[in-house]
């Protein structure tokens, strides 16, 4: 096996940075009681302008005025570190994070699915740099040497034992993560390296210092196995972001809310997994004895999809604007995302040869905007209906679950149906040549340009304003709807108007009059 172990040098002050708009700004995390504050880790910034580790605050303030300050949340530390397990997941089966500040992953069983080595590394360290966390890799045929040579030297990589045997024994003490800090108490009495700890008799060395070196030196070598504590996703995301000001607008909660999307598919992506409904919780400042200074504890904004998703803008785009059609009504300190459900994603399928051009969205993604943007009730399927009459023949359908079946076999339908008869009219045409107009049975006789042959009238029921439309066929007859009072008795035919253009209309039955236009044909 080989193992690689990503150290984490400045992880608690990594994970603040990352999620301000300015992280060069000079910032710092504070520690210790309020009479005695002190620095626990500062930016380059801030350690250019002379701050330092260990510092005490008021000194702090005497060499840099203005700072920003953040008070160090250990819990906080451990939890980031535990998204960085979920990270290194999605690269081997087998990652712990059982040691402070890092993480070991097994990287052998990777190389045949992931390329060699170096490739790996590199990818590695890509991923690491967009996600905002400063990094040291090494790599050892066990975790614990991993875990040393990540501190001695950033991409040192040694594949072998007995290489790797050999560049232990050259180790300092007081840098081989000896348990308890054995390793500054033996540089003390003298033993300087690896080798020389190693040379002493076992037994004196575990009546001395416990069985616990002898342990970690057997696994530190290899000459033992080393039962590390396993990383396992978990099977749902909440993450929380404080703004540590007060925002009253959409535009200044982008920032933040593209690194909690960012973070959620970091996660998908491990799990191989989508989400198709997530909350984001806007927390409002509370006022004395913990109620709110105005308007609710918080806000929610639920985001709902009609399939699993993952891909981050498309996730980001519909967050913001369901975010943006909220009111914000107190201002907002924090925000929480919260997806409790992470159902299996399939990405959906595509020709080997397809043509799309590479700026226009799949139908999924682009359904997902509408809906977003126009509401949830704007975008939907339709089924065919057993009602014959031509409104009440569709449903609506919402979501990808239901099977839509075939409709009953009709004549055409047009594809433009309006949302209520009107009159039809057409003004202005002149008179052509006589028309063929269709009777009940089906037969045909001509009918004069006027519309008035045999005593009939006009074919639009109103005078010369019709002339020039000829009836294509017809009638179909429709007889409905006298089960719930909305009883239909209509003679539907397909007209040509002067333009070219094909309308569906109707008359009463046996009528020539009184038309009313229902539908356009394409």
């Amino acid at each position: 096996m080989l193992w690689a172990c990503v150290l984490l040098p400045q992880l608690a002050l990594d994970a603040v940075l990352r999620r301000r708009p300015d992280p060069e700004a000079p910032l710092a995390l504070v520690t210790g009681p309020a009479q005695l504050r002190t620095l626990h880790a500062v930016n380059a910034s801030a350690a250019a302008a002379g701050l330092a580790p260990g510092m005490r605050l008021v000194a702090a303030h005497a060499l840099l005025r203005d700072f920003a300050m953040v008070d160090h949340d250990p819990s906080a530390e451990a939890r980031w570190q535990r998204f960085l397990a979920a990270w290194a997941y999605r690269h081997s089966s087998l990652v712990s994070a059982q040691w402070p500040g890092c993480i070991v992953l097994e990287v052998r069983g990777s190389f045949r699915l992931l390329g060699p080595w170096p490739t790996l590394q590199a990818r590695l360290r890509s991923e690491l740099d967009a996600l905002g966390f400063r990094h040291r890799i090494a790599l050892a045929p066990t975790p614990r040497a991993a875990r040393v040579f990540a501190g001695l030297e950033d991409g040192l990589a040694i594949p072998h034992a007995a290489t790797m045997a050999a560049c232990l024994d050259r180790v300092p003490v007081r840098r081989a993560c000896l348990p308890d800090g054995l390793g500054v108490r033996l540089q003390r009495m003298g033993i300087a390296h690896l080798r020389d700890l190693r040379a002493l008799p076992r037994d004196a060395l575990r009546r001395r210092f416990g069985l616990a070196l002898l342990e970690h030196l057997d696994r530190l070598y290899g000459e033992a196995d080393d039962p590390l504590e396993y990383y396992l996703p978990p099977d749902h995301f909440d993450s929380r972001v404080e703004l540590g000001y007060e925002v009253e607008n959409h535009t200044a909660l982008l920032f933040p809310l593209r690194r909690l999307i960012g973070d959620l598919c970091t996660l998908l992506s491990i799990r191989d997994g989508g989400v198709q409904r997530f909350v984001l919780r806007l927390e409002h400042e509370r006022g004395p004895g913990g109620g709110m200074a105005r308007g609710a504890a918080h806000t929610d904004v639920e985001v709902g999809l009609l399939a699993p998703e993952r891909e981050p803008g498309m996730l980001f785009e519909l967050a913001r604007n369901r975010l943006e059609r909220v009111a914000i009504g107190a201002p907002v300190v924090a925000m929480r995302l919260l997806a409790r459900e992470l159902p299996a994603f399939v990405p959906a399928s595509r020709d080997l040869f397809d043509t799309r051009q590479q700026q226009q969205l799949p139908w999924p993604q682009l359904r997902e905007r509408l809906r977003a943007r126009l509401g949830d009730e704007a975008v939907y399927r339709v089924a065919p209906d057993g009602d014959p009459r031509p409104e009440r023949a569709w449903c609506r359908v919402q979501g990808d679950d239901a099977r839509i079946g075939p409709a009953p076999p009709r004549p055409p339908r047009p594809l433009w149906l309006l949302p209520r008869p009107i009159p039809f009219v057409e003004r202005g045409l002149s008179a052509g040549p006589s028309h063929v107009e269709p009777d009940l049975a089906g037969s045909t006789h001509d009918v004069p340009a006027s519309g008035k042959a045999a005593g009939q009238a006009p074919l639009y029921g109103g005078a010369a304003a019709h002339r020039g439309a000829r009836i294509v066929s017809g009638p179909e007859r429709l007889e409905s709807g006298w089960w719930d009072g909305a009883d239909a008795r209509r003679d539907y035919y397909v007209v040509e108007t002067a333009q070219g253009q094909r309308a569906w209309a109707f008359a009463a039955p046996g009528e020539r009059e009184g038309w009313m236009l229902h539908g356009w044909f394409g």
